[in-house]
């Protein structure tokens, strides 16, 4: 029996243990023998992330076939129905296909830089559905983090109009650039230092184009995965798609790509970003112009969230929420699957068997038990946000969301809570990862804002607290360097990149381990009568308003 669960037993903390524990498979040719909630996991994560699901794409017969197999799985085990008596709530889509020949060049300064490559220099889209999308002498600015933030009397846009003009923005905010820890959140991301938002906020000021200068460091990933997510295909929610106001153009420069902007307006890039994330720093125009153009090809779908229940068994109208994103990127631009094995088969691998193990709860919990499957979840977390806007459950009547997101590889002694200092849901993961003979440990990429890439995100805006927890970097053979690396080597290689695949001889012993815990998370939620409270502190404590549980 495995560690975990002798644990558990020994502390008396779970009221039933994941289906199949106890019970042993033969051992493989070589290897140790199989319990069966690991003979589950590596099931589903082999079936969603084989090569004939096709990254699991939305809009695709891939995805269509991962969605009916988690639907099929969901019934099996004897789970409800959680859209009335559907198991999918559909999401409108639009799907923005840019041609592979868009042209960006920029004029002034020093010369007519010569004119930049789509994915090797720069990766563009629009989110409008016209067929042709351009900028024609647009004015450059650098708005330096593009961050409007009243709560750190922050404001890169003031005293500056943007309308028509292209934006040229740093990834990460002021806290990162500085390093001061007296400035914004200091080296932990805020979520103004997310692309997503900066994006959204040079939209708000009526950019005609916004460009975001790629960097490593607050987003943990590098080009090829930019290229892969980004190049080809730009999904939007229906509600917000071609919206005329919407910039013509959008994208990304690589690194080199973004000084030599600097180079040719002869202004010094380092000095001006070192300007930019210190307090009083003023937008300014570049003197260059921008031209380009983008052809893109529209298509309108639906594609399913999947949801079904557990229901409970005294206060079945209160839930707690389990959720992962089921869809993946399909393929690369050079048509190479995109298995996603980790990023998010292995989330989904695990939604599956935590659904099994709660419908086997006897007796059933007393809140029931909702799992959510999201699709559109790369890169813009559509899915989620959708659910949120319109949702299925009760957002007042959602206790708590837990995120299942890249589970993966063997056992450590730490636990990592992304975006900690938020909620009392932290205090039962402290406690149960104790009884695990683990402990909570910061996390080791405070810069990469992990917690605001999740589907957590979109819950904890309106008001849910959700927690998004992974295993730490303290691999429980090797060490804490080993852990790190083995980190940092599967982000640069293999994240949104076709290594990304399942292999039998993965080690999945930390996953069990970290599924045991969001069991037993998921189970204390379920069972006490008082919704878990915000810290006073936290950025999301307003957000949540007559929830509080209880009859």
């Amino acid at each position: 029996m495995r560690y975990w669960l002798q644990r558990a037993f020994l502390a008396g903390c779970l009221a039933a243990t994941l289906v199949g524990c106890g019970h042993h498979h033969p051992a493989r040719q070589g290897g140790p023998p199989l319990d069966l909630e690991e003979m589950s996991f590596r099931a589903n994560l082999r079936a969603l992330a084989a090569d004939d699901s096709e990254g699991r794409r939305p809009g695709t017969p891939g995805g269509q076939k991962s969605v009916q197999f988690l639907t099929a799985q969901l019934r099996k085990f004897g789970l409800k129905p959680g859209n009335g008596e559907s198991y999918v709530q559909q999401v409108p889509l639009v799907e923005i296909r840019a041609a592979a020949d868009p042209t960006l060049s920029i004029g002034g300064g020093r010369g007519t830089l010569l004119p930049l490559r789509q994915g090797t220099d720069m990766v563009l889209w629009t989110p409008r559905t016209a067929p042709t999308a351009a900028l024609a002498q647009s004015d450059l600015v650098f708005v330096g983090y593009g961050i409007v933030a009243r709560e750190y009397h922050w404001d890169d846009y003031a005293g500056v109009d943007v309308r028509g003009k292209t934006v040229l923005v740093l990834l990460g905010d002021p806290g990162y650039g500085s390093r001061d820890p007296g400035v914004f959140k200091g080296l932990s991301l805020s979520a103004y230092g997310r692309w997503s938002y900066k994006i959204e906020e040079a939209e708000r000021h009526g950019a005609a184009g916004v460009l975001l200068i790629h960097d490593p460091g607050p987003l943990g990933f590098g080009w090829d995965a930019v290229r892969n997510t980004w190049m080809g295909a730009h999904l939007e929610l229906t509600s917000t798609a071609g919206q005329p106001d919407l910039p013509a153009i959008e994208g990304w420069l690589t690194g080199g790509a973004g000084r030599a902007l600097f180079s040719q307006a002869a202004l010094d890039y380092s000095a001006l970003v070192a300007a930019a994330a210190r307090p009083g720093f003023k937008a300014l125009s570049m003197g260059l112009k921008v031209s380009g153009e983008v052809h893109a090809e529209v298509r309108r779908f639906d594609s399913p969230n999947v949801i079904a229940v557990v229901p409970g068994a005294g206060h079945r109208h209160e839930y707690v929420l389990y959720c992962a994103h089921w869809d993946g990127l399909g393929r690369d631009p050079s048509g190479a699957i995109l298995d996603g094995a980790v990023e998010d088969a292995s989330g989904v691998a695990g939604l599956l068997v935590l659904a099994q193990s709660f419908a086997h709860m006897r007796p059933a919990p007393d809140r029931s038990i909702a799992f959510v499957a999201f699709t559109a979840g790369e890169p813009d977390l559509l899915g989620s946000r959708y659910y949120v806007e319109n949702p299925v459950i009760a957002l007042d009547q959602t206790a708590g969301a837990i995120d299942l997101d890249a589970l993966r590889g063997g056992r450590t002694r730490d636990v990592v809570i992304l975006g900690a200092g938020n909620s009392e849901l932290e205090e039962s993961v402290r406690a149960f990862a104790l009884l695990q003979g683990r402990e909570v440990r910061p996390e080791p990429h405070p810069e990469q804002g992990l917690y605001y890439s999740s589907d957590d995100i979109n819950f904890a805006r309106h008001g849910v607290p959700a927690l998004y927890v992974k295993a730490g970097i303290d691999d429980a053979a090797r060490g804490p360097q080993y852990g790190l690396t083995q980190w940092d080597e599967y982000m640069a290689q293999r994240y949104r990149q076709a290594g990304d695949k399942y292999s039998e001889d993965w080690n999945v012993a930390g996953a069990i381990e970290d599924l045991a815990l969001y069991r037993q998370v998921g189970e204390r939620l379920a069972s006490t009568r008082r919704f878990p409270r915000w810290y006073p502190d936290s950025e999301f404590s307003a957000n949540r308003s007559g929830a509080t549980g209880g009859d």
